[in-house]
């Protein structure tokens, strides 16, 4: 059975291999029968960047699959994401790795847990906040008071993280836990689609499905040379948010083009 929870929540995934790739290394993640969601950036082109992303999404099917989602339960899934791409790459030889941000609702309570620059937003009205701080070498920089913010859009390092899933065989995930209310959206993105994020189009205004939409499309056409994916979250959504955006119940499933 569905949460209380899960009642008063819709969300919407989205994916797109982007103008430039071949390959799409992203993978998203929507359960809200269990209020858990996540979006995985892969790192590793030929080496199997889509595979390790693919790994942090298997490692989040089981606690939404087996019991009601909770929070440590989605630590739990992050750490296994961890050592099961590690195991590959001593396996393969390979250096694969992945980010991954993601949530979990309880009551007015969400949880966002991140590993890297894939980021997470809540919106409300039109005021929007970044609930994440980048694992990156330029966050690091401008933290250091040596580049700005500005700048480091186009830095030549810009996609360098300092933290990924596959690297090590522990982890630090950062954890922020923070109240929302009725109305607001949380967003989970990859940088395929923060980096080019234009905060004028982030208001509640539109269906959750077209503002999904509205933002992948919005990406491609300010940039497009990575790939884009979100899941986009609606708190105490209204019966029609919820029969537009949620599927079936059991039909839904992680999902990727």
């Amino acid at each position: 059975m569905a949460s209380d929870a899960a009642a008063m929540v819709a969300s919407v995934a989205r994916s797109h291999v982007g103008r430039v790739r071949a390959v799409n290394e992203d993978r998203v993640f929507d359960c809200p029968e269990r209020c858990l969601w996540a979006v995985a950036d892969g790192m590793g082109g030929h080496h199997g960047g889509d595979v390790a992303a693919q790994m942090v999404i298997e490692a989040f099917r089981q606690p939404c699959e087996d019991r009601p989602g909770a929070a440590p339960a989605m630590l739990e899934a992050i750490g296994a994401a961890n050592r099961t791409i590690v195991r590959r790459n001593r396996a393969e030889g390979t250096d694969a790795g992945s980010t991954v941000v993601a949530a979990h609702l309880a009551g007015r309570i969400a949880t966002i847990a991140w590993v890297g620059d894939s980021r997470a937003y809540l919106i409300r009205g039109r005021t929007v906040s970044l609930l994440t701080h980048d694992h990156s070498l330029v966050q690091d920089l401008i933290d250091a008071g040596l580049l700005t913010p500005a700048a480091a859009m186009h830095h030549p390092q810009a996609n360098v993280v300092t933290r990924a899933l596959g690297i090590a065989d522990s982890v630090d995930i950062a954890v922020r836990r923070v109240s929302v209310l009725d109305g607001d959206r949380l967003l989970l993105c990859s940088d395929g689609l923060s980096r080019s994020l234009d905060d004028g189009n982030l208001s509640c205004g539109q269906p959750l499905p077209a503002f999904a939409d509205t933002l992948i499309a919005g990406a491609l056409e300010r940039d497009g040379r990575d790939n884009i994916s979100l899941v986009t979250i609606e708190i105490a959504a209204s019966p029609a948010a919820l029969r537009a955006a949620r599927p079936p119940l059991g039909q839904q499933r992680a999902w990727w083009p």
